[in-house]
């Protein structure tokens, strides 16, 4: 039978077996081959902090709500970054050109799960490109937040950015801070990350160990601080700092999932005295600015064909390929130790 990932509380994981779904009208059917771990929002899951676990979301409202039935565990294939191969297409839908036939390979979300029966509309268009390796295919949608949350920026020609956090979404937006002209300082802690964030693209890295970042930052930029900060890692101290790195009047973007209260984070300070304008960017959306002409399927395919052209390296981020059957160690890897890996990737038989 099919595998799939769970939590079965917080920090148990277990690889089950799944039943073998029907295909229906309108569906069809995809064995995974690679299925990439967020080690971000997945670990909110593993580790219980996830607002949903203790609130629902009301999208009427646009409001949490205090009830638990927005998730509970089990947790079942969490997960948005799969790719896998069309094994089987409904007859009503089959043939047509935009829906992938069998034996394409098609990126998409469909959670860590060694096979998924999905509506063909979910897979219009997402088929892996010529020429793509299919674990770079797998950073379809992480590409997309990174990109969004650059959206949001509004980079300018010769800007200096801030990116704080350089896993992997702080060093795809490190790439693409400089793709779209800005000069880029990279802040984490971890030196390999740093060392990794010179190769994507950084003119400069603070390591934050060294001390607080705006007084470095205005090193950086003969006093006045950065343009742009672009907070990545869902850290409310590094929110805090990405706020004092800016200049009067400068911009923070704050893409990260931050959880429980703000601890650490000062908005009397800095924001306060320096006028720092604070910008959300989540994947739900795109930025006011750019929503005419943006959407998360540009996102996705922008992000690919910049991939396709080697104008970004996103299967160089991989560090390890595992086994699905050993999930609960990748998990346990990424909570306790996460200097030692950048982008997990689980491998399905």
């Amino acid at each position: 039978m099919p595998q799939t990932v769970q939590f079965t509380s917080p920090q148990c994981v277990e690889v089950v077996d799944q039943p073998t779904a029907k295909l229906g009208p309108g569906q069809v059917r995809v064995h995974t081959s690679f299925s990439g771990i967020s080690a971000g929002t997945e670990l909110t899951a593993y580790r219980g902090t996830n607002p949903y676990l203790n609130r629902s979301w009301d999208p009427d409202l646009r409001l949490f709500v205090d009830d638990t039935s927005g998730l509970s565990y089990p947790v079942a294939g969490l997960g948005y970054s799969e790719v896998g191969e069309v094994v089987e297409v409904a007859p009503d839908v089959a043939g047509d050109p935009g829906i992938p036939a069998v034996g394409e390979q098609v990126w998409g979300i469909w959670g860590h799960r060694a096979e998924a029966v999905l509506p063909a509309e979910k897979l219009r268009g997402c088929t892996v490109p010529d020429g793509l390796d299919p674990i770079a295919a797998t950073f379809a949608r992480v590409g997309a937040v990174a990109l969004n949350a650059v959206l949001a920026a509004d980079v300018h020609l010769g800007e200096t950015v801030a990116v704080f956090g350089q896993g992997v979404l702080g060093l795809l937006t490190t790439r693409l801070v400089r793709l779209s002209g800005g000069s880029v300082v990279a802040v984490d802690a971890v030196p390999g990350r740093l060392e990794k964030a010179l190769e994507y693209g950084a003119d400069a890295i603070v390591d934050v160990r060294d001390g607080t970042v705006g007084p470095q930052m205005r090193q950086l930029t003969d006093g006045l601080g950065a343009d742009v900060a672009i907070e990545i890692s869902g850290s409310y101290p590094a929110l805090h700092e990405a706020i004092r790195a800016v200049a009067v009047n400068g911009r923070v973007v704050a893409a990260g999932f931050y959880q429980g209260e703000g601890v650490g984070l000062r908005l009397g300070d800095e924001f306060h005295h320096n006028r720092v304008r604070l910008i959300c960017s989540q994947i739900g959306g795109v930025p006011p600015d750019v929503a005419g002409r943006w959407d998360q399927v540009r996102l996705n395919r922008t992000f690919l064909r910049l991939a396709v052209e080697g104008r970004i390296d996103p299967a160089g981020l991989v560090t390890h390929v595992i086994p699905v059957e050993e999930a609960a160690a990748a998990y346990r890897m990424l909570d306790r130790r996460p200097h030692e890996a950048l982008q997990v990737v689980l491998k399905f038989p």
